[in-house]
């Protein structure tokens, strides 16, 4: 038992955070199995040859994105003190798959050099306080949006993963993009586990029992594991056939010990693609990386952190400048370790609804994350349809932020409503904060109000503008 004061219980402020040993432990269990799935997810995503054939090879890819994401997580909770863990984004990991298929003569070495120049790009902006002065320049009803869009987005992400929420084929007569289940119908058992899950973890969160959302996430675990075992249900897709009735990623099981291969640790070339591409070219696809990672993180650090509630009257968050040197490093030792850019990811929400308020939680997650490199049946064993419930009751504890909108202040209201809404549907944090952007400094402006909006907030809105501009400006210069 932590005694009050101790010097553990100081360094953390566990205490005074209104938490305690036990819940950091649970919460640190509860974000490792909700975001444990990227160690498998990631080396799907970077499976792909680049222009000469290579490849950066499957368990190469896993034992390193777990590495890097216990390391950064590690140190998150340490030095910054925050329930925040780290690991591969998959937007940018996706961006960097499709940029590195599409683009001849590109290498994998080069589009992770451009991976570890956008991060130092960020960390200079982080050391020179503007990245800070961007966040605290964000209006208050905006930062309430980017919570409100995180709930909705980690929701839909529970949603799609469990199978309930199915994509539907974009084909002639199709009017909706998603559906319920298959074929508008819920199939599976894995849906069931889903179902189950979910009635457990709302049922255990109503009651205030200690411990709801981790308990539902192993109850579930151990539901899909006996289910596998007896019934070999197989995963939806096993690399030539669907099975809409099957797991969504990979279906529960035994993984045997296997020692840790991270060859692929300093092997990005930072000027790479400059040789290959040109020096426009190379600076277009760094600048999509940066302003990516650079806003994804503060959406999501503003979102957990005002779940935690450890923002205070002013809106600022403690440590704020750590956190964000740790999200920067989090990009240049991604890239660097050929797993792409990690950063804070919005799973930790789970370990937030569990308890967890303190950097102790995360410090447990990358712990968990380093023993996964040897051991991964912790990994295996768990799939996404054992997960999802617990992000949807987050989901839900996140979006109850809504009612702090001014909705009677459409400078505020439309911005914020299009930022909660463009987050989920078009599965990017950063897409949402774009549009919020952009929308409130020309409504202020409609408004007669410009004098209001601030200096950084304009620069904010311009560099957005670029971004969202990037595929004319790419299709003029010939690029692909």
């Amino acid at each position: 038992m932590l005694k009050q004061g101790s010097a553990l219980d100081r360094y953390f402020k566990i205490s005074e955070r209104g938490s305690n040993v036990s819940r950091e432990i649970r919460g640190g269990f509860a974000t490792f199995f909700a975001m444990s799935y990227i160690v498998v997810l990631n080396p799907l995503i970077l499976s792909g040859p680049d222009s000469t054939g290579a490849t950066l090879g499957f368990p190469a890819v896993a034992a390193t994105t777990a590495f890097v994401a216990g390391i950064l997580t590690i140190l998150m909770g340490a030095w910054a003190r925050h329930p925040f863990a780290l690991a591969t984004g998959l937007g940018v990991n996706a961006f960097v798959a499709v940029t590195v298929a599409t683009n001849p003569g590109l290498t994998w070495p080069d589009m992770m050099g451009l991976v570890v120049l956008s991060g130092v790009t960020m960390l200079i902006l982080v050391l020179t306080g503007f990245r800070t002065a961007v966040f605290k320049a964000v209006p208050e009803g905006l930062k309430t949006a980017i919570v409100v869009g995180i709930g909705l987005f980690i929701a839909l992400i529970g949603l799609v993963n469990a199978g309930f929420v199915r994509r539907i084929p974009d084909i002639a007569g199709t009017t909706v993009p998603v559906g319920l289940g298959f074929d508008g119908k819920l199939v599976g058992w894995p849906t069931l586990v889903f179902v189950l899950g979910l009635i457990l973890t709302i049922a255990l969160v109503v009651r205030n029992v200690k411990g709801a959302i981790l308990i539902g996430i192993v109850a579930s675990t151990i539901l899909s594991v006996i289910l596998e075992f007896t019934l070999n249900i197989g995963p939806s897709f096993d690399g030539t056939t669907y099975n809409p009735q099957g797991w969504s990623l990979v279906a529960p099981a035994f993984s045997e010990w296997a020692a840790p291969d991270l060859s692929l640790i300093g092997q990005a070339n930072p000027f790479g693609a400059f040789e290959h591409l040109g020096f426009v070219a190379a600076s277009l696809l760094a600048f999509v990386i940066l302003l990516s990672i650079f806003f994804d993180a503060m959406g999501t650090m503003v979102g957990l952190a005002t779940e935690a509630g450890s923002i205070d009257k002013e809106g600022n968050i403690p440590n704020v400048d750590r956190v964000l040197q740790i999200d920067a490093l989090g990009a240049i030792v991604g890239g660097g370790a050929s797993v792409s850019s990690n950063q804070i990811f919005v799973e930790s929400g789970a370990g937030i609804g569990e308890g967890a308020r303190t950097g102790l939680a995360s410090i447990v997650t990358g712990l968990l994350f380093l023993v996964a490199m040897f051991f991964t049946p912790l990994i295996n064993l768990v799939p996404f349809e054992a997960v999802a419930p617990a992000l949807v009751v987050v989901g839900f504890m996140m979006v109850s932020q809504v009612g702090k909108i001014d909705w009677q202040d459409l400078g505020i209201a439309i911005p914020a409503f299009l930022t909660f809404t463009l987050m989920p549907f078009t599965y990017s944090i950063a897409n949402g904060l774009g549009v919020g952007f952009i929308t409130f400094v020309l409504i202020r402006t409609f408004q007669g109000r410009a004098r209001e909006v601030h200096p950084l907030m304009w620069a904010v809105a311009a560099a957005f503008l670029l971004f969202f501009a990037i595929g004319p400006i790419e299709a003029a210069l010939g690029m692909h």
